[in-house]
């Protein structure tokens, strides 16, 4: 471990534990506390467990600090704290309650649900009196904190660093991953070991994946709703710990061994030149609103970590219950030092910050794109050189904030998301029954790189993270074969979940055997895919729509730790092909820089010939002029100048009309032919076209999308 700074009553040490030569120096802070002790586990010979209380002596700045003798690596701990019991004034000590270091690197077991771990007197239902301090010991169900050593043998490993502009994102959960994957051992599937087996890596690799995005890997519990339903929470957005990895997700179940075996998946990742970027929840915790349990932070300091009102109670911007502090230095710093610590001692390389405006609201608790805990990530040397990206949204009031966060956060786009879905799917049913959509201007802003939202303070496309499905919501495979949710398993009586889903069943709800629906459907998801991996920006999937991953129309599976939740890896051979075709729409990506530019385009004259960076026409082969807002008009082709790259042009063709239609190639200034590589009313991609002339005209399938490159003629 590191060397620990001098521990003086003056200058209070590192928060956490440092080994050093006479034991183990413990800090924490404890702002209102009169006491706080550390208890320290071990077993005995016959197997029972001892406690043994040692107190901290020294205090500083509301950091309380102590150097315990003979203790070391493997040691289990956790704390206790003395203090008043007021909780009009957010005063909640509770001695009784075992409390998790907030610091702490590896936990060991999981929270089993009793009244005891409740830092107030509750009855058998977990409700009871918020005023009355509860007595009962909560160390039989609480987990333990353990010591581990951070030294780890990183050989070679370097940050693959790859550039916004050639990233391709695989937002993905450990689990279920590999939890059915035929190639990966039993022993490893649905862990670390098995994310980063060469079975699924090889996967990621032929898909031309850059990046994975893991779905929260902090050590996490399950909400006593959740638990009293017979479920847990699968997803992991239950934050018991922001140093620790989960646990569960290693094949082993020594701590030592889960720290280890997580950075040995960022070690093989990166061999294999795949990024790690972590789903991180800092804005608030498991411990929910103050009617629930007291883990940790609530026990330590309630009124320095959470956001409370003057009369104590929670102010929720998350819908969870409680909000970090993040105008509390304190807070702020754990929260830096967390990051650091992922970034520096497991080598991940960025981060994506659920409820991201949670983290920038003030004292007034307004967003502010300079708080600062932004200002210090967007500083720090190592945090500001990380991949950033902000979910840019919270529950709050004012709470959508997307192309409002700094350079150099990326953004998911919710607007791009909605604007693909509205076009492929809602615009085209109601195509199909006669009526008219919103016309193609808002997709075409969506394909150019959203530069109305992210033009500001030179961020550039890199700003905006393209998506269509993500892990709440809709699969790709479910967005067109159901027209409404399906959560019965969930247990909230179908009521959770969005409702705005901008889905459509083509006909029928859920599965069917009818070929002209079944075959619809298939031509959507590609429609959705090309639109996503060809647009300007960083385009991100969602595991398993590559393979058609259906979640048998559950949009919120946050709690379905089944097949409902896990990749299917036994394929029909429609979804082969649909594998096949993602993987060509990336190769074209790839390909064609073009496609992924960093700058926005201009739509002005760049040549002397007259041409210009981005044209669009209509389907006649004439510029758009002033024909973008028709509600009638489905048709459209964007192409992409790529001279000034020394590259080819690439036209982008869309039909969002549920009839076919003739479409006239653009004539422009060196664009004298095109050669066709990708239909989306083909099953499977074909190879490239014989040239065809531009002027000419070309028939086009109903609902499709096409992809032609100019060439000499």
């Amino acid at each position: 471990m590191c060397r620990p700074p001098p521990a003086t009553p003056d200058l209070p040490p590192e928060h956490g534990v440092r080994l050093t030569a006479e034991g183990a120096q413990f800090s924490v802070y404890a702002g209102h506390a009169r006491a706080v002790e550390v208890c320290l586990f071990d077993t005995t010979a016959d197997g029972s467990e001892t406690e043994r209380r040692v107190p901290l002596r020294h205090r500083a700045h509301g950091t309380w600090f102590d150097i315990v003798p003979g203790v070391g690596v493997g040691q289990r701990y956790a704390f206790r704290v003395d203090g008043d019991w007021d909780p009009d004034r957010s005063l909640l000590h509770n001695p009784a309650k075992l409390l998790l270091d907030p610091y702490a690197r590896a936990v060991e077991g999981g929270v089993r649900l009793d009244p005891a771990v409740y830092a107030h007197r509750v009855g058998p239902d977990l409700r009871g009196d918020l005023w009355v301090r509860d007595d009962r010991d909560s160390a039989p169900h609480m987990p333990r904190c353990v010591i581990v050593e951070d030294e780890f043998d990183w050989g070679a490993d370097d940050f693959p660093r790859h550039s916004l502009t050639e990233s391709i994102i695989y937002e993905v959960h450990v689990k279920n991953a590999t939890r059915l994957h035929p190639g990966v051992p039993d022993e490893l599937r649905g862990t670390y070991a098995g994310l980063a087996h060469p079975a699924f890596v090889d996967h990621l690799l032929g898909l031309g994946v850059t990046a994975v995005e893991l779905l929260p890997v902090h050590t996490f519990t399950h909400e006593p709703d959740v638990v009293l339903r017979g479920l847990t929470n699968h997803w992991g957005y239950n934050t018991l710990g922001f140093f620790a990895p989960h646990a569960a997700y290693a094949s082993t179940p020594d701590p030592q061994g889960a720290l280890d075996e997580f950075k040995t998946m960022v070690k093989d990742l990166h061999a294999a030149g795949i990024e790690v970027l972590l789903d991180v929840v800092y804005n608030h915790t498991a411990e929910n609103a103050r009617e629930g349990m007291t883990l940790s932070w609530r026990g330590l300091d309630q009124r320095a970590y959470y956001r409370v009102d003057g009369r104590g109670r929670d102010i929720d911007v998350t819908g969870c219950g409680n909000t970090l502090d993040l105008t509390h230095p304190v807070v702020a710093r754990m929260v830096l030092d967390s990051l650091r610590y992922w970034v520096q001692e497991c080598h991940v390389d960025g981060f994506r910050f659920d409820l991201a405006v949670a983290l920038g609201r003030g004292k007034d608790d307004g967003y502010d794109r300079d708080h600062p805990f932004l200002v210090a990530l967007r500083t720090d040397p190592v945090l500001s050189r990380a991949k950033l990206v902000a979910e840019p949204w919270d529950l709050g009031i004012h709470g959508w904030r997307t192309g409002q966060f700094p350079p150099p956060f990326s953004e998911w786009n919710d607007r791009y998301r909605d604007a693909t879905r509205t076009f492929w799917l809602r615009d085209l049913a109601a195509s199909a029954a006669g009526g008219v959509g919103h016309g193609v201007r808002e997709l075409a802003t969506r394909l150019a790189g959203s530069q109305d939202l992210f033009d500001r303070h030179d961020r550039g496309t890199i700003a905006s993270v393209n998506f269509v499905t993500a892990h709440d919501g809709f699969t790709l495979a479910d967005l067109t074969t159901y027209d409404t949710k399906h959560n019965g398993a969930n247990g909230h009586s179908g009521a959770d979940g969005s409702n705005d889903n901008r889905s459509w069943n083509h006909g029928v709800e859920g599965r069917t055997d009818d070929p002209d629906i079944t075959a619809a459907r298939r031509r959507s998801i590609r429609n959705l895919l090309g639109t996503l991996l060809l647009s300007t920006g960083v385009p991100m999937l969602n595991a398993g729509d590559e393979m058609g991953r259906s979640q048998r129309g559950n949009n919120n599976p946050y709690s379905q730790d089944n097949e409902i939740s896990w990749m299917s890896w036994d394929h029909e051979p429609w979804q082969d092909d649909l594998l096949e075709t993602t993987r060509h729409l990336v190769r074209l990506r790839r390909e064609h820089p073009v496609l992924r530019q960093r700058a926005f385009f201009s739509g002005r004259q760049i040549h002397a010939d007259g041409s210009t960076d981005l044209a669009w026409f209509a389907s006649d082969g004439h510029p758009m002029g002033d024909r973008w807002d028709g509600p009638a008009t489905h048709v459209i082709q964007a192409l992409y100048d790529g001279a000034r790259l020394s590259q080819q042009s690439v036209l982008v063709v869309v039909n969002g009309s549920a009839h076919a239609v003739e479409v006239t190639l653009p004539t422009a200034p060196g664009a004298t032919a095109y050669e066709m590589l990708w239909d989306s009313a083909e099953e499977r991609p074909a190879p490239p076209s014989e040239p065809v002339a531009a002027g000419t005209e070309v028939p086009m399938a109903a609902a499709s999308m096409r992809v032609w490159r100019s060439t000499a003629g």
